[in-house]
């Protein structure tokens, strides 16, 4: 049996050397681990998070940016729409004011028009008037000759006075 309990007791007991030499093995497992597993395996979480932290820091850029250009383009579509209504204003103003200077214009030469046009009756009537006593004293001066040519009657004066006046009819037509 005692070969059984020293075989028990090296099996499960505690040896110094063998503790120190499995203390010494893990601290060279730790070291060589942390060396080429967790310096790697860490630096490439850190980079990832910064990597992550960085993705973050430009989508809140680019939000800002975004509401940045949305305030300035509904700034410039207020400003257009302002400026519309502002060319629309004076567009519509300056076609009132030329409505106003052809219809005061036109009123002007249509009052030039009706005065050249009365200008025109009168000279017209003028004519007229010199042509009609132009008639008449060439008739007074035709039967003054017939009547100093030969002296008649009434019957005779008379007649000649109408077909004086019948020969003027027919030959000024």
């Amino acid at each position: 049996m005692e070969l059984f309990l020293n075989e028990f007791e090296s099996f499960v007991g505690v040896n110094f050397w063998t503790m120190i030499f499995a203390w010494c093995n893990l601290i060279i497992l730790y070291v060589f681990l942390r060396k080429l597993l967790f310096k790697p395996v860490k630096k490439m979480i850190d980079d990832r998070q910064r990597e992550i932290d960085d993705m973050y820091a430009g989508a809140e850029k680019n939000e800002a940016d975004a509401a940045r250009l949305k305030a300035e383009y509904e700034e410039k579509l207020s400003s257009a729409e302002a400026e519309s209504e502002d060319i629309i204003r004076t567009a519509t103003r300056r076609a009132q004011l030329k409505e106003e200077e052809i219809l005061r214009d036109a009123g002007v030469e249509a009052a030039r028009i009706i005065e050249r046009a009365e200008e025109e009756i009168t000279l017209e009537k003028r004519r007229i008037i010199n042509e009609a006593k132009d008639e008449v004293s060439d008739i007074a001066l035709g039967i003054a000759r017939a009547v100093i040519e030969r002296d008649i009657d009434r019957a005779e004066h008379d007649k000649l006075i109408d077909d004086f006046i019948s020969g003027m009819g027919d030959g000024n037509d």
